[in-house]
């Protein structure tokens, strides 16, 4: 079973910006978005990825990932994805010992920058960057899945 354990911060300055490390184009639309599960294709560049998540309990969820071939993914995007989509640039900043994936957001959600780490346990310590504003782990609104439903500009 695959689980991702992440946590989730507003940024809080452009200092991050002297620190990235890659980034990449990101859209992706969702196939179905509710309490306990959403189902979404990502394409990030020339790769796609078909994700499947459940419910959170804590900061933990269940993530399934698989890789698909683009030209399927570009056709579910255009022709069977509920609602919008998610626009996005995702840059990799590293802090520390974690390469942390932070967004910016686009479209809709204009204005928004989350950035997000990925743990090996809800307890595992990591050094907080001086960019990281107001955890926002527990607040629904910032999943993807929700901002296709309530996006940040309706805020």
């Amino acid at each position: 079973m695959a689980v991702e354990i992440e946590r989730k911060f507003l940024v809080s300055n452009d200092c991050w910006k002297s620190q990235v490390e890659s980034e990449s184009v990101l859209v992706q639309g969702y196939l179905t978005a509710q309490p306990g599960l959403a189902i979404r294709v990502r394409i990030a560049g020339d790769r796609a990825e078909l994700n499947i998540k459940g419910g959170t309990s804590g900061i933990s969820r269940r993530e399934y990932e698989h890789q698909i071939p683009l030209a399927d993914a570009q056709e579910i995007i255009a022709n069977l994805v509920s609602g919008s989509v998610i626009d996005k640039i995702r840059y990799k900043v590293r802090c520390g010992e974690h390469l942390w994936d932070l967004d910016l957001f686009h479209g809709d959600n204009e204005g928004l920058v989350v950035a997000e780490v990925e743990l090996a346990s809800e307890d595992e310590a990591f050094t907080m960057p001086e960019w990281a504003g107001e955890e926002v782990s527990h607040d629904h609104r910032y999943y993807n899945a929700n901002l296709i439903k309530h996006p940040y500009r309706d805020w």
